[in-house]
């Protein structure tokens, strides 16, 4: 039995350390017409991104495991997701791209691998993480967590082993809050900028399989995985700070691009992120010869280093030896260009129509075969024909996501 069960909600108001910036105080959270808060704060103390992070990586996880019907989670950074995945298993590569081979039981917990596949996707931008989970946490997603840079999770219970493994967190100081599943927020919803009070719907639009039935290509062809994968999409979207593209494959987000003022930017940055995804999982990558004194962190760094050729060159002289027990072979442009060529069942959701033809370009560098975003552009016919030229299935949605 989870601790959701055994109380009763009845926190009316929690005082928060500051706002947004630690000069913004008084802060707190609160219902507005006086109820009982639907969360309780069973560890820690939540500030306030936390709880902007916690209140819409939640909504993202419910709607997926409503819209899909697996468990779901999210890794969230600064009210944007990093990542979002379904509870499906992991390829045995794929588990020692995202460091967990060694997670005893990791197979037999479809919430444990849907956070193994959140955070992986973009462990650099996870780093300091809010955790969001479908379902009750199980000691199994529990040592995950507890062994990674997080500033706390939400979800609707927790195990009592689940819950002694996360309180050791930070010293003991970890947030964990629990959230009441059948909490329904009011219809209209609220907020203040510069004194100025707006009102709206709540955008409670449910995407679903359904939201995909217009196709406008040649190519028809749309297998119930791509199905799956751009309702992921479009259901990260929702929770991104727009303009936003998110890439999405084997049922999780492989790359996110939120908040550009560019869409092509956004598909970019997106399409980069799927990329280092991806060649996590090249041999060479996998191979690499770390130093068994160096940390996840770091070599989450020298990872993306040594993909992407940053600012540090992970691999020359006198620098290699920091990282590892000998120096390894650097991953050409070559080889990298072959393995991500064999990629080719990616899928891609934009929370806004593509005005350009190049956005449908450099998506299809990074594996896209499927493409979900509304339409209603005066260039639309240069986008599908875009598409048809690289065989491309596109779907016109509608819909609009844009959130903010």
């Amino acid at each position: 039995m989870d601790s959701m069960t055994q109380t009763p909600f009845t926190l009316k108001e929690f005082e928060l350390k500051y706002g947004c910036n630690p000069n913004q105080k008084p802060a707190k959270i609160y219902m507005q017409d006086g109820s009982p808060l639907p969360i309780r704060i069973l560890n820690g103390r939540p500030g306030y991104i936390n709880f902007l992070d916690a209140f819409n990586s939640w909504q993202l996880v419910k709607e997926l495991k409503a819209a899909l019907g697996l468990p779901a989670a999210a890794s969230f950074k600064h009210v944007s997701p990093a990542g979002a995945a379904l509870g499906l298993p992991l390829p045995e590569d794929l588990k020692r791209a995202c460091f967990v081979e060694d997670i005893e039981g990791l197979d037999d917990s479809p919430l444990a691998c849907a956070y193994a596949r959140a955070r992986g996707t973009d462990r650099m931008c996870s780093f300091g993480d809010w955790a969001a989970l479908s379902d009750p946490c199980d000691a199994t997603t529990a040592k995950l967590l507890r062994r990674e840079v997080s500033d706390g999770v939400i979800a609707p219970g927790y195990s009592p082993e689940a819950l002694e493994i996360l309180k050791q967190k930070r010293n003991g100081n970890y947030n964990i809050v629990e959230i009441d599943p059948s909490y329904v927020p009011q219809s209209q919803e609220t907020k203040q900028v510069f004194g100025i009070t707006f009102e709206q719907g709540r955008n409670d639009f449910a995407v679903t399989p359904s939201l995909l039935g217009e196709i406008v290509t040649q190519s028809r062809d749309l297998p119930e995985t791509a199905v799956r994968d751009l309702v992921v999409a479009l259901i990260t979207l929702k929770y991104t700070q727009s303009n936003s593209v998110c890439y999405a494959v084997d049922g999780q987000a492989i790359g996110v691009g939120a908040g550009q003022q560019s869409r092509i930017h956004c598909t970019r940055l997106a399409g980069g992120k799927a990329d280092t995804w991806f060649l996590r999982r090249h041999e060479k990558v996998l191979s690499l010869p770390f130093r068994p004194d160096l940390g996840r962190p770091d070599r989450d760094n020298v990872i993306d280093g040594y993909i992407n050729h940053n600012e540090e060159d992970v691999c020359a002289d006198g620098v290699w030896p920091r990282y590892f027990t000998s120096r390894p072979d650097p991953l050409t442009d070559a080889e990298k260009r072959s393995f991500l060529d064999a990629r080719r069942n990616v899928a891609l959701g934009s929370d806004a129509f593509f005005p350009f033809s190049d956005n449908i370009e450099r998506a299809f560098r990074s594996g896209v075969k499927y493409i979900a975003e509304p339409g209603g552009s005066i260039r639309d016919d240069a986008v599908i024909s875009c598409c048809d030229k690289y065989g491309l299935t596109l779907c016109f949605t509608h819909l609009r996501l844009f959130h903010h």
